[in-house]
């Protein structure tokens, strides 16, 4: 069986989120969204409400679920028998960060890190960005999922 996470803070979930995972669906029998929980980092959403969010998005794909983890992202892996990263692709700082990235849990462990393009249509979208609109009371409803807007 194939089993992939999908790292990240996801503070929100974006519409760049939900098409990497939507495109990856394919590729591997289960995919973990996995939130990493960092608690030196300030969010703008709560711990729960980031996983309502994503539950709610995902609701009718059965392949993929929720899970939240401490610590390394290759330990997690371990814990749950996943042996592939998933990881989304903007531009070209996107690659030089994660290219690190993957080169170290490849140092720490067997598990493989896969990465995907972001579309045309999504490659603009950060959650930082989605963040920064949302505070400054901007429209941000065509940058994340429904479940975002309408909790």
């Amino acid at each position: 069986m194939k089993k992939a996470i999908f790292p990240g803070s996801f503070d929100p979930i974006t519409n760049g989120h939900v098409d990497i995972v939507q495109r990856a669906i394919p590729l591997f029998d289960e995919i973990v969204i996995a939130i990493g929980i960092n608690s030196d980092k300030k969010y703008m959403f709560s711990l729960e409400e980031r996983k309502r969010f994503i539950e709610k998005t995902f609701e009718n794909e059965r392949s993929v679920s929720v899970q939240t983890y401490k610590g390394l992202t290759v330990d997690f892996c371990k814990s749950i028998d996943a042996s592939f990263i998933l990881r989304g692709l903007r531009n070209p700082a996107d690659f030089e960060f994660e290219k690190a990235i993957a080169h170290t849990n490849r140092s720490l462990s067997e598990i493989e890190t896969v990465f995907l393009l972001t579309s045309t249509e999504t490659s603009f979208i950060s959650s930082s960005v989605v963040r920064d609109v949302i505070q400054n009371q901007g429209t941000y409803e065509h940058l994340v999922p429904r479940s975002v807007v309408q909790p």
